[in-house]
């Protein structure tokens, strides 16, 4: 039984991704600050069923407090981390950029280094979709260059990208960097536009849809994210012996780094979501058209070749069955009567 370190465990993903990986067997040390981004009674409830598990361990810890994830790494030594915690979210990273920086790049310094000195034998972390920033040419590819972010949540998931390379190259440490594509499904976060939708569609109050309604994302169900990266856990990343650098491949290396798009390959127009959103419930939205937000690209769109390639799995849940799964939880976990 191999021991896992999953960071942001009380998360949205992290606490899905705690669920099967106790089911398929493995201990589970989850660590999360239980920051109050959002509503931590959420957060709590996630953790409650999972905490009945005799082989998972909860830890309260910030990943920038230094000396608390050194001891963490001592006292459990896990063999996989999937660091998953991170201060998310485009638009407050606006607001408060100093957050970003402590908890994405300090505290994944702390991650790195607990992976250098414990013999981790494998690094899965996520990135993000956002990195691809004023990127126009769809679909995303994981060998595009990505050097020019829109917002400063954007920059700290590429600097994560570049910092495990360092690891990876310096120490030989398996990193394998994962560009999540608008996540959604059962217990998601507050913040994001299908809780906020549903929550204000049901109560009869307006939506903001942002670009006038034309926006693309490329939405991928929390089941397929977790699917993924359960088959990747036991698949560390390896060099590519192709690598070289006078034509350098952005999503490989010489040393044993890899980056993966998890996304649905499927992009879905804002207001085709808003309608699976509307059909559910039973009741039209109030919509308040608004511009492109800053920070905010009009489309996202995965080439999830590679991921297909390696692991034999792409998602592919689509958006009307994602969106009926949520607010079904929704609507029990919140005593709604639609």
């Amino acid at each position: 039984m191999k021991k896992v370190l999953v960071t942001g465990a009380a998360g949205f993903i992290g606490s899905h991704l705690s669920k099967r990986l106790l089911a398929d067997g493995f201990k589970v040390i989850g660590i999360d600050n239980l920051n109050d981004y959002y509503d931590v009674n959420l957060k709590l409830s996630r953790l409650e069923p999972i905490k009945e598990n005799e082989n998972f361990k909860f830890e309260k810890i910030s990943l920038e407090d230094k000396e608390s994830m050194e001891n963490l790494f001592s006292k459990y030594k896990p063999e996989i981390v999937v660091n998953l915690a991170a201060q998310a979210g485009v638009r407050y990273s606006l607001e408060n950029p100093h957050a970003y920086i402590e908890a994405n790049i300090v505290g994944f310094t702390n991650i790195l280094e607990g992976a250098r000195h414990n013999q981790v034998e494998h690094l899965i972390y996520a990135s993000s979709s956002s990195v691809y920033g004023a990127n126009t040419s769809l679909p995303f590819s994981v060998h595009d260059n990505v050097d020019h972010p829109m917002s400063l949540y954007a920059a700290t998931k590429k600097a994560n990208e570049l910092m495990a390379h360092t690891y990876s190259q310096l120490y030989n440490i398996p990193t394998t960097g994962l560009r999540f594509f608008t996540v959604y499904g059962p217990w998601g976060r507050p913040d994001m536009a299908l809780f906020m939708f549903t929550k204000n569609i049901i109560e009869g109050k307006e939506i903001n849809v942002f670009n006038n309604g034309e926006m693309m994302r490329d939405f991928t169900y929390v089941d397929d994210i977790v699917e993924s990266i359960r088959r990747l856990v036991e698949k560390p990343a390896i060099a590519n012996p192709e690598w070289t650098g006078k034509n350098p491949d952005p999503g490989t290396s010489y040393a044993p780094y890899k980056i993966y798009n998890i996304g649905n390959n499927s992009p879905v127009n804002l207001m085709e979501f808003i309608e699976a959103i509307e059909e559910k419930v039973g009741k039209n939205a109030i919509k308040n058209y608004m511009p492109l937000q800053d920070g905010d690209v009009p489309a996202t769109y995965a080439d999830v070749a590679d991921l297909y390639r390696d692991i034999n799995f792409q998602p592919k849940t689509n958006i009307k069955d994602g969106v009926g799964k949520f607010i079904d939880w929704y609507v029990e976990y919140y005593g709604v009567r639609l």
